[in-house]
């Protein structure tokens, strides 16, 4: 019995995909249009992020809270988007990415507009949940709306245009946060994104491509799953990275970790699961999903502890701070248009490779700065960070997407995002936790450990030389039902 089911779900999913013409991407200047829509909403969503890290003290002395109070302000803006964003992907299969896109683009409008009207801390707290739910809703199935903007010879150039929004906007955060709160209150951050996001939802309607859909269920029971090993993981990791109740992160890690196995069990008897185990057994795919990580992780290590050496070693203002680190994001807008162009040329492993080995000499080398270092000296070693990380993420991202089968483009988009997460949340618990325990020298160590994750990330991408190319694992007949 669930031998036949299990082929006539496959065979739906044939039909639909053969009887559907999708094109080899979008002709021009709808393309165009396209992109900018995707940028702009990916980029509000990846942006929100960081405002409300730096904004955070102005927020909690405006609404006469507590710090360990406002934290939940981030906190869960971000578990929104962590718990929500795989299950979202793979109800873009079903419905279509976008529609997913367009949904959650209009949440994320509406959330910004009920955030920047909150008066109490509860109200923006829920807010923030509303408008994470609409982020993870833009951020799942953006890289499938790309491969299908974009024809496969072009893809790399929308792949580093994508990777460039993405690493500008998180880059950028503090130099933004600061600039509006300079003539505004802290309601104008969330304010700001009410008319981009009607522009960006007007030219949506009309630009963003039509994608295939599958005939599947929607697995309400592995989304819970999900749900409770993604929320219950983070927050046990965040307690016991600022030092709380031992007994209580143990707990809540076991309760995640186990609820994370039983997912995991259960997904392995999918043909294509919410949570894309198929796709990892693609070496290509797994191993550029591993890169992904530890280049993100080794980005934020450095990120947050930049400010701390920039000011508590060498002794720079808040705002000669803000402009030190400029460079970074100078150097990744030069560096990810040429990446993505060389992507469609040549192996990503080679020049994923050259990237993060740039960005781990970068890192090494602040590490080393002395205490008598020049502004040009400091400047020039984080234009070398930011071209290294420019240059790894366009030909890695486009690996990645082009690994999958084409009608898993939302899974593996979504492994994408989830990844890019994952990465970032480490790197930030990671020096949450040096700051705890090393309290001498804490921001130079974390460079350190930056440099050595992303020197890691340079064994991933050139391991990927010797692995198989893509295969159509996930075309393979399941051997159970779908759900």
């Amino acid at each position: 019995m669930e031998s036949w089911r299990s082929r006539l779900c496959d065979l739906r999913f044939r039909r639909s995909i053969a009887l559907t013409p999708y094109p080899d991407g979008l002709p021009t200047p709808r393309r165009y249009w396209a992109m900018t829509v995707i940028g702009l909403a990916l980029g509000m969503s990846v942006l929100d992020s960081a405002i409300a890290n730096v904004a955070l003290p102005t927020i909690t002395h405006a609404l006469h809270t507590t710090p360990a109070e406002a934290i939940w302000i981030v906190n869960a803006y971000q578990l929104a988007i962590v718990v929500t964003l795989l299950p979202l992907a793979s109800l873009g299969e079903i419905v279509g990415y976008r529609r997913i896109y367009q949904g959650g683009l209009c949440l994320f409008t509406l959330a910004s507009l009920g955030c920047a009207m909150s008066h109490t801390l509860p109200e923006l707290i829920l807010a923030r949940v509303v408008q994470g739910l609409g982020a993870a809703g833009i951020m799942s199935v953006n890289g499938a709306l790309v491969r299908f903007t974009y024809p496969h010879r072009l893809l790399g150039r929308g792949v580093g245009l994508n990777a460039l929004i993405v690493a500008v906007a998180s880059a950028i955060g503090p130099t933004v946060t600061s600039a509006i709160l300079a003539v505004g209150t802290w309601e104008g951050l969330f304010a700001v994104n009410v008319p981009i996001g009607i522009v960006a939802a007007l030219i949506a309607n009309r630009a963003l491509p039509e994608t295939p859909r599958v005939d599947k269920a929607f697995d309400w029971v592995s989304t819970a799953f999900n749900a409770a090993a993604m929320f219950l993981i983070v927050i046990g990791v965040d307690e016991f990275s600022r030092g709380r109740s031992p007994l209580l992160a143990a707990a809540e890690l076991g309760v995640g970790l186990a609820a994370g196995a039983f997912l995991i069990r259960r997904e392995l008897k999918f043909a294509r699961p919410l949570v894309p185990i198929d796709l990892m057994r693609i070496p290509i795919f797994a191993l550029s999903v591993a890169t992904s990580i530890a280049s993100f992780s080794a980005q934020m290590l450095a990120y947050l502890s930049l400010p701390f050496l920039l000011e508590g070693f060498l002794h720079r203002s808040a705002v000669q701070t803000g402009l030190l680190m400029t460079p970074w994001p100078i150097g990744v807008g030069i560096a990810a248009p040429i990446a993505g162009r060389l992507a469609d040329r040549w192996p990503a492993a080679i020049i994923g490779g050259a990237g993060m080995t740039l960005m781990a000499v970068g890192l090494a080398l602040l590490a080393m700065t002395p205490a008598t270092a020049s502004d040009l000296d400091l400047a020039w070693k984080m234009a070398v960070c930011g071209a290294g990380f420019g240059l790894f993420q366009a030909p890695n991202n486009r690996t990645l997407l082009t690994a999958a089968p084409r009608e898993r483009a939302g899974a593996a988009g979504g492994m994408l995002a989830i990844s890019r997460l994952i990465g970032q949340t480490t790197g930030a618990l990671g020096v949450a936790f040096l700051f705890r325990v090393a309290t001498i020298h804490a921001s130079h160590i974390a460079l350190v450990c930056a440099a050595v994750v992303a020197a890691v990330g340079v064994v991933f991408s050139l391991t990927r030389l010797g692995a198989p190319p893509a295969t159509a694992l996930a075309h393979a007949p399941a051997e159970a039902p779908e759900f």
